[in-house]
């Protein structure tokens, strides 16, 4: 394998995907997909706002890079809470909640695409958190502890 091309850093990384998505998909794709393309550019308008950039955005998954730890997780909780305030005017059967997860991590950068463990972690993160939650890897709450006034609560290993 040739090393020309690719690159690799040190990142944080956020996944998100809707919770439910099967569900809300059967019930009206149509609807569906335009409140999640409206959810999702909202969703862009803030990383790049907290100087992120998304890098995947394939079905309900949305996947970002962030330089800095802090912005990643400022951005997310910012988005839950934008998120929050455009399904309180959807119907209850009809609301949309993303779950998100981030992660630090070494990845692989190639044609501005991103792979590697901290891709899977903050997956797998995102999996575990609930609807219009946030779950983060230990690394992160180690370097975002005491510096940005949420609580959190440790979900073991």
């Amino acid at each position: 394998m040739t090393l020309e091309g690719i690159a690799r850093k040190l990142i944080a990384i956020l996944s998100a995907d809707v919770k439910d998505y099967t569900r809300l998909m059967s019930q009206d794709d149509v609807g569906t997909i335009r409140t999640l393309n409206e959810f999702k550019e909202a969703m862009e308008v803030l990383i790049k706002r907290y100087r992120g950039q998304v890098v995947d955005a394939t079905g309900d998954n949305l996947l970002a890079r962030f330089d800095s730890v802090l912005d990643a997780v400022n951005a997310a909780a910012e988005m839950q809470r934008d998120l929050s305030e455009r399904n309180a005017e959807l119907p209850y059967h009809r609301k949309m909640e993303f779950r998100m997860g981030i992660s630090l991590g070494d990845v692989v950068e190639e044609e501005g695409r991103i792979y590697g463990d901290g891709v899977n972690i903050a997956a797998r993160l995102q999996a575990l958190a609930e609807g219009g939650g946030i779950c983060i890897s230990d690394m992160v709450h180690h370097h975002v502890e005491g510096k940005l006034g949420f609580d959190y609560e440790d979900l073991g290993e």
